[in-house]
C-alpha cells in the first residue's frame, strides 16, 4: 500500500509501505493492505511504518488525521516532535 505522510510545511514520507500504526484519538491502531476505507484523528505518539525488507521507522508526531481509501494512506500531521 502506499503511504504519504505531510505536514504544512514539508512532505516527510511518500512511498510503499507493508504496514504503519497510527496513535488514534480512541486508541493506537494499525493498516495493512486491503484495509477498509476509513477517516480518523490522531493524538499525540508514535507512528510506525515498516517498508519491505527495511527496518520499521518511527517519527513522533503531535496529532493529524488519517485516511485510507484503495490501498492508500494520507496522513496530515500537525508537527513532527523532535
Amino acid at each position: 500500500m502506499f503511504l504519504e505522510i505531510v505536514t504544512p510545511e514539508e512532505k516527510i514520507f511518500e512511498g510503499e509501505v507493508v504496514s504503519a500504526t497510527f496513535p488514534g484519538s480512541d486508541g493506537s491502531f494499525q493498516i495493512l493492505n486491503d484495509h477498509a476505507p476509513i477517516v480518523t484523528t490522531l493524538a499525540k505518539g508514535d507512528i510506525k511504518y515498516k517498508q519491505e525488507k527495511q527496518k520499521e521507522v518511527h517519527m513522533l508526531v503531535d496529532g493529524g488525521v488519517v485516511e485510507v481509501l484503495h490501498n492508500k494512506v494520507n496522513v496530515l500531521v500537525e508537527k513532527i516532535v523532535d
